[in-house]
């Protein structure tokens, strides 16, 4: 009888691998010997995205793989890439289901996890009207300016005590404050179910869940077993909890919400109006608290890692660099002069260098080395190579914005690159997609340019920076591909 059991739990198991062994009618992209079951599931550490340049100079731009049971084809070019997200951009902008893509998304109710479809579009054109138009980023320009101005108090009281600073823990604070303020309607600073400073702690419990497990990877009741066993599901969940807790705290304070002041509504306040107003209205598509909630994460965890990485990056990279570094500090202070106690949005407008060094820092540095993972919603052809429905595609945003055919000495930090380029970042040059492109792109590019410039201005035009002493040796060991947690402020 346990032999019947056992038969019985593994037969799912054993067809498909039966089916994934027989001999293939597509012309599939190359890729590396995958072995029996999984794949090439024993190189994920060697396929790393900052490892990934080799898989392009062995097998071209369009790499196939099998991680456990799903097929996976890696875009590593920008004639790939835009074939992707131009081309096919409506064949591929579905996402592929993953236990804690689910998890994060409340069961596929956000708009980034989501499959596309009616949903997705609904909850994107939700965010793009009431929190990513132009007139929400100007509406909101004065919280981005108070919190960048508690920002430089803070570093003041550090500069004056000659302290180093946990930069990490303290621009993912600062971008967390604005993106509650302004997305949420929660002030960190006042909040009573979470500390300010948790901020990057909360960031890091989902980079947990949007890694696979084997429940991802192989048949369900086999990825289970596994991911019992290895103990994976138990952390998923562990993680997940800290998230929902926090989010359920934000959503109840909007369920309390009575202001009857529109203008005083942030995105989910509307939506909160919306549901209590859609049994009346009628309409096809209906909003759920897990709506709500997806919607919460979304912008939570995606408006923070994004911005919050982007400026630890900089900084690290000027640190480095230090010509780059006067150069960029002698534009702002030379241009704004050296006396003024505060800088506002208006004084970006004069700086052009600046802006080239944060276009060069999204280069080097995308929040996204792989983008989020998309999968195909029928057959198509990438570079001539079949590409089945059902297989998840990564765009290799890192390796493409330092492919030697497109960029001069790609691993150097130079902004000089794009004195006289057209190049930019908002999805039409498909050798730099830090954001995406397509239906998919993300639809927050404007807001987070907003906080990260802002933000770096406030930190190059009032301090000077450095790492301390007993940092040095470290860094020039660990290579530039190394941010550090600690540095040195100075005023100016």
């Amino acid at each position: 009888m346990s032999i019947f059991l056992c038969f019985i739990f593994l037969l799912p198991l054993i067809l498909t691998l039966w089916k994934n062994l027989k001999p293939s009618r597509w012309n599939l992209p190359p890729g590396p010997r995958k072995l029996p079951i999984i794949g090439n599931l024993h190189q994920r550490r060697e396929l790393n995205p900052r490892n990934r340049r080799y898989l392009s100079e062995m097998y071209g731009p369009v790499v196939h793989l099998r991680f456990g049971f799903v097929p996976t084809v890696v875009v590593s070019s920008k004639e790939a890439a835009e074939e992707v997200l131009k081309t096919h951009d409506l064949e591929c902008c579905s996402r592929p289901e993953k236990l804690g893509f689910k998890m994060l998304s409340y069961n596929y109710k956000d708009m980034g996890f989501t499959r596309y479809g009616v949903e997705s579009r609904e909850m994107r054109k939700l965010s793009v009207v009431e929190l990513f138009s132009p007139k929400k980023l100007q509406f909101f320009k004065y919280i981005r300016e108070e919190e960048n101005d508690l920002l430089v108090k803070k570093l003041s009281e550090s500069a004056s005590r000659l302290s180093p600073v946990n930069l990490k823990r303290t621009l993912y604070t600062l971008v967390g404050s604005i993106v509650c303020r302004t997305g949420l309607g929660t002030n960190l600073h006042e909040c009573e179910f979470v500390d300010e400073d948790s901020v990057v702690d909360l960031v890091k419990k989902s980079e947990l869940l949007t890694a696979s497990i084997f429940a991802d990877l192989f048949p369900v009741r086999a990825g289970e077993l596994m991911d019992w066993i290895s103990g994976q599901k138990k952390r998923l969940e562990s993680a997940f909890s800290e998230l929902d807790t926090f989010f359920q705290n934000i959503l109840d304070s909007h369920l309390k919400h009575e202001s009857t002041k529109i203008e005083s509504f942030d995105l989910i306040d509307v939506m909160v109006d919306m549901m209590r107003k859609q049994d009346k209205d009628g309409g096809s598509f209906k909003l759920t608290t897990d709506h709500l909630k997806g919607m919460i994460s979304d912008i939570f965890l995606g408006g923070v890692s994004t911005s919050a990485s982007t400026m630890v990056w900089a900084i690290t990279e000027l640190i480095r660099s230090p010509k780059v570094m006067k150069k960029v500090q002698d534009e702002i202070r030379t241009t704004l002069g050296d006396k003024k106690e505060r800088v506002t949005e208006e004084d970006l407008k004069q700086l052009h260098y600046f802006k080239l060094m944060v276009k060069e820092v999204l280069r080097l540095h995308p929040p996204a080395p792989l983008l989020l993972p998309r999968e195909t919603m029928s057959d198509i052809k990438i570079q001539g190579y079949d590409v089945p429905a059902k297989t998840q595609i990564l765009i290799n945003a890192y390796a493409i914005a330092r492919d030697p055919k497109h960029w001069k000495n790609p691993d150097e930090f130079n902004p000089d690159r794009f004195v006289d380029s057209s190049i930019d970042y908002k999805g039409l040059n498909f050798e730099l997609l830090p954001f995406g492109s397509g239906r998919r792109i993300c639809p927050g590019m404007a807001m987070g340019i907003a906080i990260v410039e802002l933000g770096l201005l406030n930190l190059l035009y009032f301090f000077d920076w450095g790492l301390p002493e007993k940092e040095k040796a470290d860094q020039a060991i660990t290579g530039n591909e190394v941010a550090p947690d600690l540095v040195q402020v100075l005023h100016h």
